[in-house]
């Protein structure tokens, strides 16, 4: 008997890691859909509104964080890719850390990406809000908020291919602006039309005080938020349970990650930085909105808002999508609350989506006390979130790796490129810059606010532990069935 086959063989009622959190889903993602949510997930709210702000510290440095970020994204998505042919799950993250670091890290990252996707769900509703009022600036942000938060919600209990199809075209508005974007850019720099056409150059990325004009320090400051632009990349791993065929739809969307950062991050902004001097970009504005502005389209504002609100409500609908799974995942593995563990009719875990929604719906109850502080409440936690996800992902593939070189375990179809070589440069690249968060005053409170989660897991653990001892025992177990099929573990 193998180690995966003692993986699944051990889902007995004792929590022990098996292949139930992906029994009873419906495999009603298509490749069409599974590529536009990995494309989808690399163009967020982070790039079109976030970038301004970085852009006025680091100057055109900023296109090398975003392509450096960018290396270490996809080492860590090849990480992932390996571990998911090697077993396709739904709980992905949560199932490969309880399988090689013990079940409390399977706990710990489990709940970890659920609070890492509802925070995010509730600042995508108040940006959305925020994006509407625009247009409609007599109607409350907490109305707003409301009916996107009902809207999204009713579409993830239909259907999974609902909630797919959703993803699909809120992919494409963001693609298509992008893609848009680079071709007027382009058209700016090289055939001089446009108001911008007198001062777009090429050399505007190194003629203005260089490419560093604030030093390398302050272009390393930016690296959090470059890595908070990437946030949800991963999410194409918790899509694995319902993939109409994962052993090639996943592969295919994460080998064409690195285009989608070259023409999409890269690309994109080095086109802007070409029609407009970086010194002419403030925080607070986007990118995108400056460069239309100066190209001189009438309409380029509004253009941009209505891609950034169907941004919002991408990473929204996609919170609802992951949460919902999450719970069902811990619920299997009686880490969470058994009844989240159940599917409706339609095989969605409509349970665990309604009750992350109820707490997104603290997003609309922010939108309603504290209107123009909501977005800023929400958002300090997301990114610590998210360098603990993709950490744990990382150390689950060199555990793994150590376990195939070993003869414990069967090589994964989808090997990472270098070993866990790659992964270890990641995990090192992402300590930097948990060390850059826990210098910066702006963003240390994701650390405080991470610590009190810590906090709070480690008792709910505790108390788990003790009401239920076979949570605990489940590695040991593992280990036995090992043991007696005369491969030892370690």
């Amino acid at each position: 008997m193998t180690s995966k086959q003692v993986g699944t063989n051990l889902g007995d009622g004792s929590g022990a890691t098996g292949d139930t959190p992906e029994e009873g889903y419906e495999r009603g993602l298509g490749s069409r859909q599974v590529q536009m949510i990995a494309i989808g997930g690399a163009i967020g709210v982070g790039l079109f509104l976030g970038a301004g702000a970085n852009i006025a510290k680091a100057g055109p440095s900023l296109i090398l964080m975003y392509a450096l970020a960018g290396v270490i994204v996809f080492f860590i998505m090849r990480a992932l890719g390996e571990l998911l042919m090697y077993r396709p799950v739904s709980g992905s993250f949560s199932e490969y850390a309880r399988e090689f670091l013990g079940p409390f890290f399977g706990f710990v990252t489990g709940w970890t990406y659920w609070l890492m996707w509802v925070v995010t769900g509730m600042a995508e509703l108040t940006a959305a809000a925020i994006y509407v009022h625009f247009w409609f600036p007599d109607i409350p942000q907490w109305v707003t908020a409301l009916v996107f938060l009902i809207l999204l919600y009713v579409a993830n209990l239909i259907s999974v291919k609902l909630f797919g199809e959703i993803e699909f075209w809120f992919s494409m508005v963001k693609v298509t602006a992008l893609i848009g974007m680079i071709v007027i850019g382009l058209g700016v720099v090289t055939l001089g039309f446009s108001q911008a056409g007198d001062t777009a150059a090429v050399s505007n990325i190194w003629a203005h005080d260089g490419i560093f004009p604030n030093g390398i320090g302050s272009s390393l400051m930016t690296l959090q938020g470059v890595m908070f632009a990437y946030l949800a990349v991963e999410l194409v791993g918790v899509t694995a349970g319902e993939s109409e065929n994962p052993e090639k739809t996943l592969p295919k969307a994460i080998n064409t990650l690195p285009w989608r950062i070259i023409v999409f991050y890269v690309g994109a902004l080095s086109v802007i930085l070409m029609v407009v001097k970086w010194t002419e970009f403030q925080p607070g504005v986007s990118p995108f909105v400056a460069a239309f502005a100066k190209i001189g389209i009438p309409a380029g504002a509004a253009i941009i808002n209505f891609v950034v609100l169907t941004a919002a409500l991408s990473s929204c609908n996609s919170g609802m999508y992951s949460t919902g799974r999450m719970l069902r995942d811990l619920a299997a593995n009686s880490e969470a609350p058994k009844i989240l563990g159940k599917l409706s009719s339609s095989k969605t875990p409509a349970l665990g989506i309604t009750l992350s929604v109820v707490l997104m719906g603290i997003g609309v109850v922010l939108n309603y006390v504290v209107p123009e502080k909501a977005f800023a409440y929400v958002t300090s936690v997301a990114t610590a979130a998210g360098i603990w996800t993709w950490l744990m992902i990382l150390v689950s593939h060199i555990r793994y790796r150590r376990e195939v070189v070993a003869g414990r375990l069967p090589a994964s179809s989808f090997p990472a490129p270098g070993g866990t070589v790659c992964s270890w440069i990641a995990v090192a690249f992402l300590l930097l810059v948990t060390g850059l968060i826990a210098i910066d005053p702006e963003s240390r409170v994701s650390l405080y606010v991470g610590a009190g989660w810590a906090v709070c897991l480690a008792v709910g653990w505790a108390i788990l532990k003790s009401r239920n001892p076979h949570i605990a025992a489940r590695a040991k177990a593992q280990d036995k069935q090992l043991e007696t099929s005369g491969q030892p573990r370690g």
